[in-house]
Parts: C-alpha cells; sequence; structure tokens
C-alpha cells in the first residue's frame, strides 16, 4: 500500500465508521497516547523493564499501526500529502546528513 492509497483509504473509513475526524487537537493527544504505548513496549521488551501480567497482551506491530493509523488522521484532516512530505523530508536528511554520519565515530 502506497501513502497516497492509505490516507484515501483512511478518509473513506472515518467518513463510513468513523463518523467524523476527531478535532486536530484531540487527534495530537491520541497520538501522544499511541507513541507512549509503543514505548511502554520497547522499553519492557528491549530496555531494562520488566513485563507486568497486564502489558503480556501488547503487540508492537498492532501498536506501530495505530501510531501510523492517527498520524494518518492528522495529516489528512490537515491537507498535508505524506508522499510528497516524505519525499521532501528525505531529499532534506540526504542533503543535511550526506558525511554526518559516515564521519560519526560513535557509530563506528
Amino acid at each position: 500500500m502506497h501513502l497516497s492509497e492509505a490516507q484515501n483509504i483512511i478518509d473513506e473509513w472515518i467518513k463510513k465508521i468513523g463518523v467524523r475526524y476527531f478535532s486536530e487537537l484531540t487527534n495530537m493527544a491520541i497520538l501522544t497516547e499511541e507513541v507512549g504505548e509503543v514505548a511502554r513496549i520497547i522499553a519492557r521488551k528491549y530496555g531494562e523493564q520488566s513485563f507486568k501480567e497486564s502489558d503480556k497482551d501488547y503487540d508492537l506491530a498492532d501498536e506501530l499501526a495505530d501510531v501510523l493509523f492517527v498520524l494518518i488522521c492528522i495529516a489528512n484532516q490537515t491537507g498535508v500529502d505524506l508522499t510528497d512530505a516524505l519525499q521532501k523530508n528525505l531529499n532534506k536528511k540526504t542533503i543535511r546528513d550526506f558525511d554526518r554520519h559516515k564521519n560519526n565515530d560513535k557509530l563506528v
């Protein structure tokens, strides 16, 4: 699935099932909450924290998809074309970081 297709599919889902988009501010709060759930899994799976019994059912892939869903909602409701935005961002990083990481002794 391409980003533009995902944006269209989510827009149709919102209109048919979700009734309407939450406000941008509400979606920002939801995005923060979803990123926190990803952080919780990462801290327990790859960090030093241990899973509690209530954490056992968390699924990293599903939580990442939740983050992507809300991010796409925010892009849709603010008129951001994520394909174009990502390409521009990658171009910016490529120019800015062309030698930066290769010359970083911390990454050797």
